[in-house]
């Protein structure tokens, strides 16, 4: 067996050519431009690799993108004051707040200070609440957003199926879930503490790895004919790794997606469908 690979790629661009038409047609009625504002505190270069990626989608979306950068050594308060006035702006329609940030800085406490109409991550604890609940409107956060957008347009059957998740991060693994849940999925959610964690991998129709650890899924944990989706990206010295050993996987899976090439691409496609929502809700 082969597994067919999902490619995240091509589904990235069709969403960014729907966006795209979509911002247009409301911009041109409204006259109001679609802003999403990043904000980032300190240095580190991943994070500033990162910001520029989602430059780069806004810009090819049609969105204006307001870069905020505050200082490596910036209090508490100064970020939480950033974030209210990014909060009261009207020309600012959505907010993200990227991490890794510095030690001095409480993550919780200024995702809990984020307008919930602008959180277009998905991690307000509003938004992750009416996702629990399926209580619209709500913002998903856009990975496991695009994961499902993926499976969907592959075909995959949800109804029934039994569905791991390995890992239970609030923005991947509890969301993904969730997602799952809601489309009727037998969902175990299961994490690097799980008793016998390859064996409830194999019991797995639906396979979801969001753990962090190169590689570490291999082709013995996986049930024949499975959908595996990967989500990790951790950089070694042989390149970009998924959580799983993909040659290993792909011989036993049914559908993967591929790391690089599967997940990766789409989330920035799903997060303009987000900004698209607060956009449209904000200008009525």
């Amino acid at each position: 067996m082969s597994a067919q690979l999902l490619d995240g790629k091509a589904l990235s661009k069709t969403i960014r050519d729907e966006m795209k038409a979509q911002f247009a047609a409301l911009a041109d009625s409204s006259g109001v431009t679609p802003t999403l504002a990043v904000l980032r505190v300190g240095d580190d270069a991943s994070v500033a690799g990162y910001a520029r990626a989602i430059e780069r989608t806004c810009a090819g979306a049609g969105v204006a993108f307001a870069a905020r950068v505050l200082a490596q050594e910036a209090s508490q308060e100064a970020v939480e004051a950033e974030i209210a006035q990014l909060n009261r702006d009207p020309q600012v329609h959505g907010i993200m707040i990227l991490e890794p940030l510095p030690d001095q800085i409480n993550g919780h406490r200024l995702i809990d200070h984020l307008n919930p109409a602008k959180d277009v991550d998905g991690v307000h604890p509003l938004n992750a609440g009416r996702l629990s609940a399926q209580k619209k409107p709500y913002f998903v956060p856009a990975t496991p957003a695009g994961a499902i957008r993926l499976l969907e347009e592959a075909g995959v059957e949800f109804k029934g199926k039994h569905a791991v998740i390995i890992g239970r991060s609030d923005i991947v693994g509890k969301p993904m879930a969730l997602l799952l849940l809601h489309r009727h999925c037998t969902v175990t959610i299961a994490h690097s503490r799980t008793l016998d964690l390859p064996g409830v991998a194999r019991s797995a129709d639906i396979l979801c790895v969001a753990i962090g650890r190169a590689e570490m899924v291999r082709g013995d944990w996986i049930k024949p004919g499975a959908v595996v989706v990967d989500f990790g990206t951790t950089y070694t010295d042989d390149g970009l790794k998924g959580d799983c050993a993909q040659d290993e996987v792909a011989a036993v899976a049914g559908m993967m997606t591929p790391v690089p090439g599967g997940t990766g691409p789409v989330t920035n496609g799903m997060l303009m469908s987000n900004l698209f929502d607060a956009y449209r809700a904000a200008i009525g």
